[in-house]
Parts: C-alpha cells; structure tokens; sequence
C-alpha cells in the first residue's frame, strides 16, 4: 500500500501505462482532503502545457478537474487507501479528465439551478465546459469523468 503524499510535496504524475511510442495518460493519486485539489491542479496544467495541448483546453482541464476533486472530498469518502485517483489522457488535442473516490450516498448529478446557494454548482459547471460527461459505479467506488476539447471515446452510461 502506498502512503499518502505529503501536503507540502507536489503531485507527481507518472505514466499510467506504456502501449505506444507517446504515453498520453497519466495517474496520480492523493490524499483525500481540500489541499490536494491545488496540488493535482497544478500537475495537470505542467503536464498539459508541456504536451501543447491548446491553452483554452487546459483552462477548461483545469476548472473541470478542480470541480470534479472537491465534489470527490465533500460529498464522497475516500478509496480504501484513503486517497483518490485522479486520472487523464490527452489525444489528438482532446483531454479526458477523471477522478475516482470510495462512492457517496448518492450518485453524482448536477444540483437544481438556485440563484441564492452559496455552492451547488460544481457539476453544472463541468457540464457547462464538457463536451461530454459521465459517472461510473462499480463496487470500489465512483468515477467522474469528463471530456474537454471535443468528444472522447467513451460515453456516459
């Protein structure tokens, strides 16, 4: 069992798999808690910068993976390690975002639109930003995943 990374370390991204000349994935898992959501950010964006991926496509990256890692510590608990994985893959200029947790009490959803809610609107943003969207549950937990930058090759189920 790996220990959890450090608060004050950064996030390192390492490959999740090599099948082709390029890898285009990458897997990081953190600490299920607020400060890894900043960490797993900045990851994210050095990674995507470094590949050229677009700039409006990593911002978009960067807002989608922020909203789906909070709504991961508030509302879900954590995997059995006490982390959550955080996942992404870049191709052809597409970016895939998505991030795994222990599961919640309820299957995640957009909240009802409200003018006066101080907070309620992670999933409508990433809905608002993603060319598509989706949640998968299994017995280890929830994925959240989303696409941004064109389709991805999967669809919501």
């Amino acid at each position: 069992m790996s220990a959890a990374p450090h608060p004050d370390r950064p996030v390192r991204a390492v490959p999740a798999r090599k099948n082709a000349a390029t890898d285009s994935s990458r897997t990081v898992r953190v600490a299920w808690r607020a400060t890894s959501v900043s960490q797993v950010r900045r990851t994210l964006v050095e990674d995507l910068a470094s590949r050229d991926v677009e700039p409006a496509v990593v911002d978009e990256a960067e807002i989608v993976i922020s909203e789906l890692l909070s709504n991961a510590v508030r509302h879900a608990r954590p995997l059995s390690d006490g982390n959550l994985r955080v996942h992404w893959k870049v191709k052809a200029g597409v970016v895939e975002v998505e991030v795994t947790d222990g599961g919640g009490d309820s299957t995640p959803r957009p909240a009802p639109r409200t003018i006066w809610a101080p907070s309620g609107r992670g999933l409508r943003i990433v809905r608002s930003l993603a060319h598509e969207w989706g949640v998968t549950e299994d017995r280890n937990g929830c994925t959240v995943w989303a696409s941004v930058g064109g389709p991805s090759r999967r669809r919501s189920r």
